[in-house]
């Protein structure tokens, strides 16, 4: 009964997408106030079927319900709880009915916090969130329904893929998927924007919290990715530029232009085509990233084979939403206007220019995703693009981003005076350059005495910790210079504390997010330049040498756990003298194991990984040999702690920047009339309705 409710849910959830989709927009072109109203309503009542139809789902998992084809393919009656919940988006039906339901939950909080929209704005927006349901919930009901029966009911489950069965799984994918449909709100705004004539500064006010919100969800559900792939595929890397992880990267690198061109928009008028063009974009490249995963065209640990029939589906739908926007995009981009002017030496050019290496970085990375695919399609032939290439071609045009990055802060909007812009930039410079020696001198101090020389201080990994230096010590230098310029009523220099919180939250989430960038930098340059990895055969009580430490492997235990044999090994670690002969006592015990499931006898390695933020010790207890010896993989990982560390400050940024008073819902007036340019003309609304006067 319960899967049929779930059925049920999705029938009506879809009615009222058709309702929202249409009613608002007839009633915005027509001024027919009651359809104008029944937007919210409608996007509050698709959210609420949706979640029902998501908790028969998650309720069929708990019970065990083998009876549901998509609960009998990823379940099993010995699955922990926590996992058979999880299980709910671990396979393709389930992660589609996440997405539908995020979907519907954004509209939902759109519909709540849109009483500072006008009324024909909001219901725009709301009816484009509905037509985008209209096609996940045609989807889900008719080539993906996670509800099919299976008749007669399968007496035991074939269990959840033992890879997801890791507690990260809780977080990543709801978190990614918050992120990949967060930009359909910057995407529904920027397309009512289009509809309504009214693409001025304002709706770049209203939907910047929004994006902010998005990028987010999409940088911690990133962070989360990698740490699970580091932490449970055993090849103890953070990132491999998987097609599947560089779907993710996609969006996630348009999301950080548009970003930083909303802030354009909103406080001059400028980059307005450029910034909508942004909005479809990223949402575009979600939408890519859902069917490279969902379509089966990819082989990866990430992706999940389906039949072409769904493939072909997501594909068209792709096609009819960018294709849309783009066509609606050209037929009012003529009449946009150039916005606010700007000097050629302004906070604005610096911004552009960010914007334009971020926007190639992304389409870099969509061609050595794409450009397998496209051979295997045209000629037959399979080829691999792999780190090499992604190192060679997106670093590069990173690098200077991240340069500018510590130099637009400084600059002045509209235009920036160059003895100024020299003074800001000779104290950036100089904070810099004190980081530069802090930094190294941290790295010379916490990076494994084995591990220094030629083969880690490279000049390339000099170069990334100068570069980090410059992130964090530019953000310091742009914070000392804000907080200490000016007087007070009394002419006095007033106190950091008083001047500190005058400051808006956007301002502080912008220096934690930059310093987080610099963090990064300094954890990938030490993870990727000092590790130490080394592949060894050993008995019990035999041991391996790494980067001056000492593994012994000193125990043997078979176990069981709830779903799985397990045979866990006991390694203590010790510490080597200078010469690496005399061990200096224990510093940590790490326990890998070797897990066999019962459902199916997957085999799998469960690295053990003793965490600290000087490094990490990782230990891969691989195979048995028929000697009774281990294969075993030992790897000294400095900062890696850095590296998620530097990923959530980034996300902090976002999260602090969506407190700032500014975004609190008020009724919103035209700001980008005094930044409007001579030749700056109003877009007529579809329909013959003109923008309201501000």
């Amino acid at each position: 009964m319960i899967p049929e409710i779930g059925v049920f849910a999705l029938v009506l959830a879809l009615l009222v997408a058709v309702v929202q989709g249409t009613l608002p927009l007839i009633g915005a072109h027509w001024r027919i106030e009651p359809w104008i109203r029944v937007a919210k309503p409608a996007a509050l009542l698709q959210g609420a079927l949706s979640l029902l139809a998501f908790a028969a789902l998650g309720w069929s998992f708990l019970a065990g319900d083998f009876s549901v084809l998509y609960v009998a393919a990823n379940s099993h009656s010995k699955l922990p709880a926590i996992y058979r919940f999880t299980a709910v988006w671990g396979g393709h039906e389930g992660s589609m009915l996440l997405w539908q339901t995020l979907l519907a939950g954004w509209g939902c909080a759109v519909a709540l916090r849109s009483r500072a929209l006008p009324p024909d704005y909001a219901a725009r927006v709301l009816a484009v969130m509905g037509w985008l349901g209209i096609g996940m919930l045609l989807f889900l009901l008719f080539l993906s329904n996670p509800f099919s029966r299976l008749s007669p009911a399968a007496p035991e489950g074939r269990d959840l893929n033992p890879l997801l069965q890791d507690p990260g799984m809780v977080a990543h994918p709801p978190l990614l998927y918050m992120g990949y449909v967060g930009f359909a709100v910057a995407f529904a705004f920027g397309l009512a924007a289009l509809i309504s004539g009214r693409l001025d500064a304002t709706w770049a006010r209203w939907s910047r919290p929004w994006t902010l919100a998005a990028w987010s969800f999409l940088t911690l559900g990133i962070l989360l990715g990698s740490a699970w792939a580091y932490g449970v595929l055993g090849w103890g890397g953070w990132w491999f530029w998987d097609p599947v992880e560089n779907a993710s990267l996609m969006p996630w690198l348009a999301g950080t232009a548009l970003i930083h061109s909303l802030i354009v928009t909103d406080r001059c008028g400028a980059f307005r085509s450029w910034t909508v063009l942004l909005a479809i974009a990223a949402f575009s490249l979600s939408l890519l990233g859902t069917f490279l995963v969902r379509s089966g065209v990819l082989t990866s640990v990430h992706a999940f084979a389906v039949d072409p029939g769904r493939g072909l589906y997501i594909l068209c739908l792709m096609i009819a939403v960018v294709g849309g926007s783009l066509l609606l995009f050209a037929w009012r981009a003529p009449n946009v206007g150039l916005g606010g002017r700007f000097a050629a030496l302004s906070r604005e050019t610096l911004l552009l220019i960010n914007n334009v290496l971020f926007v190639a970085a992304a389409l870099a990375v969509l061609l050595g995703t794409l450009y397998p695919l496209a051979l295997d399609l045209l000629r037959g032939e399979k080829i691999s693009v792999g780190p090499p290439y992604f190192e060679a071609v997106v670093i590069p045009l990173i690098v200077p981003a991240l340069l500018l990055m510590g130099v637009g802060p400084l600059a002045r909007w509209k235009r920036a005076p160059r003895p100024e812009l020299a003074r800001q930039m000779r104290w950036a410079l100089a904070a810099s350059a004190l980081c530069t020696l802090a930094l190294s001198a941290l790295a010379a101090w916490a990076v494994p005495a084995a591990s220094r020389g030629m083969s880690g201080w490279t000049p390339l990994a000099s170069f990334g910790v100068v570069l980090a230096a410059w992130c964090v010590g530019a953000a310091i230098a742009h914070a000392v210079e804000r907080l200490s310029a000016g007087n007070d009523e009394d002419g006095r220099l007033a106190s950091l504390w008083r001047r500190a919180r005058r400051q808006p939250a956007s301002w502080w989430g912008m220096l934690a997010a930059h310093a987080g960038v610099g963090v990064f930098v300094l954890g990938a340059t030490l993870a990727t330049g000092f590790e130490h990895r080394r592949e060894a055969t050993l008995a019990l009580g035999g041991s391996v040498d790494v980067a001056g430490l000492r593994f012994r492997l000193e125990a043997l235990t078979p176990g069981e756990g709830p779903n799985h044999d397990r045979m866990r090994g006991t390694f203590v670690v010790d510490a080597l003298d200078g010469d690496g002969g005399r061990t200096l006592g224990e510093i940590a015990r790490v326990y890998p194991e070797k897990r066999v499931f019962h459902a199916d006898g997957t085999a799998l390695s469960q690295p053990a990984i003793d965490v600290g933020w000087r490094r990490d010790l990782f230990v891969v207890l691989a195979e048995p040999l028929p000697d009774g010896r281990w294969s075993v993989r030992v790897q000294v990982k400095p900062f890696m702690a850095w590296i998620w560390a530097g990923v959530a400050l980034m996300a902090l940024g976002g999260l602090l920047g969506l407190a700032d008073r500014r975004y609190r819902p008020s009724r919103v007036t035209d700001t980008s009339r005094a930044a409007r340019g001579p030749d700056e003309r109003a877009i007529p609304a579809v329909g013959g309705i003109r923008p309201e006067a501000s």
